[in-house]
């Protein structure tokens, strides 16, 4: 069934209630081959109201300004909190049941591990709370979306703007970042007022349900069952020692391709001084090209991707009221993953496709199960399907960028490089947020400075007072909306590396193992995971130090002096 034919029904929370109840009660009273039955009923349940969910939220982010799709969203915030109680019943009985090992083996213990950690973050008496934290995300999504800003003539949202800010002229780079940071000033107050609330709403409901911090809830919530805090700080550092210097390197060698003495916050986005790769084509020219590509990648993803375009299951083009950003959902009840992403002209347009084929490509893979939870695996698992999808297709890159592929090539590997340290800032700022929730957003964005710093050196904001005091993170929609995912799109993407590493030594095995990989969905841990995968563990001492210098050995052989 293609998208725009999908019936959308509002869910019945009382009859959902009284059905789940008595499925809950019924389970707790079956004997071990009826207990297997009921989860099943249990979760074709689920699967409906999550259907449901999934749809209006795709709705909701492609016109935010729809009353109806609004009053659809906001319907879910209110309720997708009362929902939760009722798998949480549904998980307390799974653990709890006396015939646990016996369904271990039936189900797999992955779901017995998701289920013990989920009982941890909910509670009848946080549900309004919760709500509350809902609202917020969504108020922030429609502040960001709401972007009408005024440049080359024209009224522009923010995805629109983006060609301008990675121009060859100079000026144009500067002016265009000049008025979008214009448009952050102006929401300053709103941005700053939304963040603290959820600090706030965060660091209540981490206490009400016994959590020191946030910090430890947060953890829970996604599903972090084989590595912690200090784990990840310890991973922080490996970035610091070993990738740090190498993109203090490539900004220098930037520097010097454009031209410029030293480079400032609006030059970073352009690698060459003619411009930097793009596209030959449009939306329709870029599918037509990705079906070939993933008609020669395997049979499975031309299976895959003729599926996804007989659909329509893609939104790829930017307009006014569009959410920002790009992601992946999935529909329970179809099987069958969405794709949204805002294309505006830049490479950002394939490797954003790229990216979240990977997400639906695994989706697809792994849609045989019929436990909701191994749908997907937990975020940073996910992200390396998604990343790695970018490298494994990049014999086909010249579809796209003909004579300017070895220019993405570069660029893209570079880029794989640098987001490496951005992307543990964001980690330890939100660490020492919630480490310190009674922070001021001054102070706030003070440390984000002062962190910023650390991992980015060579940062230089010039005269723009916005971003010197601190406040880029406020464009990161992941540390409004999603606390503590960010630290997944680094670890994914060492082991993304790892797969471009794999792929250009034996790209057959490298195939064999992504798919086995996308096939698991989410019925394992992170690190079994990365096992399975054949892939070294990002946390080990000695991963991020071999990665960087294959990755920093493959630009150096490059000759830059004929990209521009």
């Amino acid at each position: 069934m293609r998208f725009t034919q999908i019936p959308y029904q509002r869910p019945d929370l009382d009859s959902l209630s009284k059905r789940f109840k008595t499925l809950v009660k019924d389970f707790n009273e079956a004997n071990e081959a009826k207990q297997v039955e009921i989860t099943h009923e249990i979760n074709l349940l689920r699967n409906s109201f999550e259907t449901m969910y999934a749809f209006a939220s795709i709705r909701y982010t492609q016109d935010t300004s729809n009353a109806q799709y609004q009053d659809e969203q906001d319907f879910f915030d209110d309720n997708e909190p009362a929902y939760t109680g009722l798998v949480t019943e549904f998980y307390r009985a799974l653990v709890e049941s006396k015939y646990r090992t016996q369904l271990e083996k039936k189900l797999g213990k992955q779901l017995f591990s998701i289920a013990e950690m989920k009982l941890k973050t909910y509670s009848a008496e946080v549900e309004p709370d919760l709500i509350l934290e809902n609202k917020l995300g969504s108020e922030y999504t429609k502040l960001i979306a709401s972007a009408h800003i005024q440049f080359d003539g024209k009224e522009l949202s923010l995805s629109e703007l983006s060609p301008y800010l990675t121009s060859h002229d100079r000026d144009t780079r500067k002016n265009a970042n000049i008025a979008k940071y214009k448009f952050f000033t102006e929401k300053s107050a709103d941005l700053d007022r939304i963040y603290d609330e959820l600090v706030k709403q965060r660091t209540k409901i981490a206490r009400q349900l016994g959590f020191k911090s946030f910090t430890e809830l947060a953890y829970m919530r996604l599903m972090r069952s084989d590595y912690n805090a200090s784990m990840v700080k310890n991973y922080r550092e490996q970035i610091r020692k070993y990738v740090v210097p190498l993109v203090q390197e490539l900004k220098t060698k930037q520097a010097k391709r454009l031209g410029l003495d030293s480079l400032k916050y609006y030059d970073e986005s352009l690698l060459f001084k003619a411009g930097n790769a793009k596209p030959k084509g449009d939306e329709k020219w870029i599918l037509n090209k990705a079906k070939q590509m993933y008609d020669e990648l395997s049979p499975r993803t031309s299976e895959f991707f003729a599926y996804m375009l007989d659909n329509e299951l893609m939104d790829l083009v930017s307009r006014k009221n569009k959410a920002a950003g790009g992601y992946c959902s999935f529909l329970n009840d179809y099987k069958s993953p969405f794709i949204f992403a805002n294309f505006n002209g830049t490479m950002h347009d394939v490797t954003v496709l790229t990216h979240e084929v990977g997400h639906a490509f695994q989706g697809y893979s792994s849609r045989h199960y019929t436990t909701p939870e191994y749908y997907f695996p937990t975020y940073e698992a996910c992200e390396i399907h998604s990343m790695s999808m970018e490298f494994l297709t990049w014999p086909w890159m010249k579809l796209f960028f003909e004579e300017s592929t070895d220019k993405f090539l570069f660029e893209h590997l570079c880029g794989a490089l640098q987001f490496l340290p951005y992307g543990v800032t964001v980690d330890e700022f939100q660490h020492w947020v919630y480490d310190n929730p009674d922070a001021t957003p001054t102070e706030r964005k003070l440390q984000w400075r002062n962190i910023e710093m650390k991992y980015l050196p060579h940062r230089d904001y010039e005269d723009n007072t916005y971003l010197q005091s601190g406040g880029f993170w406020q464009q990161q929609g992941h540390i409004y909306q999603s606390p503590f995912y960010y630290i997944d799109y680094t670890l994914a993407q060492v082991c993304a590396l790892q797969f471009w590493e794999r792929s250009n030594a034996d790209r057959k095995l490298a195939l064999e193992d992504y798919q086995n990989l996308c096939n698991a969905g989410g019925s394992q841990s992170f690190l079994d995971l990365v096992k399975l995968a054949n892939l070294t563990s990002p946390f080990d001492d000695g991963c991020l130090e071999e990665v960087t210098a294959e990755a920093g050995k493959w630009i150096r052989s490059v000759d830059e002096s004929h990209l521009n």
